[in-house]
């Protein structure tokens, strides 16, 4: 993931570009590794976007703590300066590492008060970087955060900018970089990385050098609406909520309308996009018809609530409403079947290693976006050590053949069980589903029904606001 080598910039004299060092190299490949092991997918959008030499500024929203430089790295061909708070550096062991990596310490005022001043070292340290041709990272928002929004952005990335730009005309690229997590705390979920295009640094330089100050406020703003074009951006809580709520139950239905419209796969669906058009519905319907909007939240209060009382998911419901044919069900029982003993084998192999990194994360992350962070971390101890603890076991009781095809078998029989594991959990809520139509027949078909009117009214909605857009589209 990470790009780094020594503290010091390299410029590679034929490119213009900063040179990437072996250790950098191998701390990259570690990170990419484990981020395929721990995510189902790191999709990047527009990654030509990232100039292949020259100074580059990224200005990245910081939704998930360390996994976010993990992601950017991994995404990024080139070495990432990454801006760092510098309370990660008060560890000699911690601190020797990142700076090796290349990382730049940057004093926050409710870290270190006193020590302000010593953040000149740091615009100084970008500048250098700069000089070399590198690519350096920063999170304006200053700190991490488990918000559906870009929280307001501190101003230190256009001062950085505006500085460089004001004596080294068109040299540096600024690119907005928006982070969206499907499930911050879940495993083997999906993420998205998405690069903006560059901000015309330019069009600011006359204005700093007349009004420092002013012109710097200006960027600030440019770059915080730049970087909330990359992400779900999302002003109040509680509309957070709703859209939440809303893409469980009806995302699936607009993705599908997208396919079909314009003979796509699911691959090709913008979900980040489907997301912002529904922002975009629910602030329209809130300022014409906020009693509407307040109707349908609180009917999808009530259908989570029977969900909850029953002990149900939504897709089982989901399910029961888009029945599938009675091959696909055949098959799909057959693989239950067949697929049991390989899930057995996955789970006694795997079961440990992946319940103390999730244990270890719910009793150490302090806020919500700690949890991936501790739990990634702890795994990449945990299951090398519980992988080499159970081939020596194999090793000694059978010989070397056999540890060696047990070692090939343990990440592979690992994400089998977890495949397993939640297609059983699916299974399980069809089965207490069949049970709930079997003894409270009036339960179940007000469940479907709950769900039908949701979905219709939503698609009644989804009509309406695009005639009345006129244009605007999912």
């Amino acid at each position: 993931m990470l790009d780094r080598g020594s503290g010091a910039s390299r410029a590679d004299p034929m490119s213009g570009s900063e040179r990437i060092d072996g250790f950098y190299r191998a701390v990259r490949a570690v990170a990419r590794f484990w981020l395929w092991f721990f995510f189902k997918a790191v999709t990047v959008r527009h990654p030509e976007r990232v100039p292949r030499d020259g100074p580059v500024l990224l200005c990245i929203n910081h939704p998930n703590n360390f996994i976010d430089s993990l992601v950017v790295g991994a995404a990024v061909r080139r070495k990432v300066h990454y801006l760092a708070t510098a309370a990660l550096f008060r560890n000699p062991l911690i601190a020797r590492f990142l700076l090796t990596a290349g990382a730049i310490p940057v004093y926050r005022k409710q870290d270190d008060p006193d020590k302000m001043d010593k953040n000149a070292d740091a615009f100084a340290a970008c500048a250098a970087a700069f000089e070399g041709g590198a690519l350096v990272a920063i999170y304006p928002e200053g700190t991490t955060h488990a918000e559906a929004r870009v929280q307001r952005i501190k101003t230190g990335a256009a001062r950085i900018a505006l500085a460089w730009e004001a004596a080294h005309s068109r040299t540096l690229t600024l690119l907005p970089v928006g982070l969206t997590f499907e499930a911050r705390k879940s495993f083997r979920a999906r993420v998205l990385v998405s690069f903006g295009p560059p901000l015309p640094l330019h069009a600011y330089v006359d204005a700093y050098r007349d009004d420092p100050a002013k012109a710097v406020d200006a960027l600030t703003r440019h770059v915080q609406d730049a970087m909330e074009a990359e992400v779900v951006n999302v002003e109040r809580i509680d509309d957070a909520r709703l859209l939440q709520s809303i893409e469980g139950l009806y995302r699936d239905v607009l993705a599908r309308a997208v396919m079909e419209a314009r003979g796509v796969g699911p691959r090709e669906v913008d979900l980040v996009r489907l997301s912002r058009s529904i922002v975009e519905a629910i602030g329209w319907f809130k300022a014409r018809e906020p009693e509407r909007v307040e109707a349908i939240w609180q009917r999808i209060r009530i259908y989570r609530a029977l969900l909850a009382e029953y002990h149900l998911r939504d897709e089982t419901v989901r399910a029961r409403l888009e029945r599938l044919p009675t091959r696909q069900r055949i098959v799909y029982s057959w693989d239950a079947v067949v697929g049991l003993p390989f899930f057995v084998y996955g789970a006694a192999v795997n079961l440990l290693p992946y319940l103390l990194p999730r244990w270890l994360a719910r009793r150490m992350a302090r806020k919500e976006t700690d949890y991936a962070t501790v739990r990634l971390l702890a795994s990449t101890i945990a299951f090398p050590v519980f992988y080499g603890v159970e081939i020596w076991l194999v090793f000694r009781a059978a010989g070397g053949l056999a540890a060696a095809l047990f070692a090939l078998s343990l990440p592979l029989s690992g994400l089998v069980a977890y495949r397993y594991l939640a297609g059983a959990g699916r299974f399980r809520s069809r089965l207490r589903f069949a049970l709930l139509t079997a003894t409270h027949g009036a339960a179940a078909r007000r469940l479907v029904a709950e769900r039908e009117a949701i979905v219709a009214e939503l698609e009644r909605a989804k009509t309406e606001w695009l005639a009345a857009t006129k244009g605007s589209s999912f």
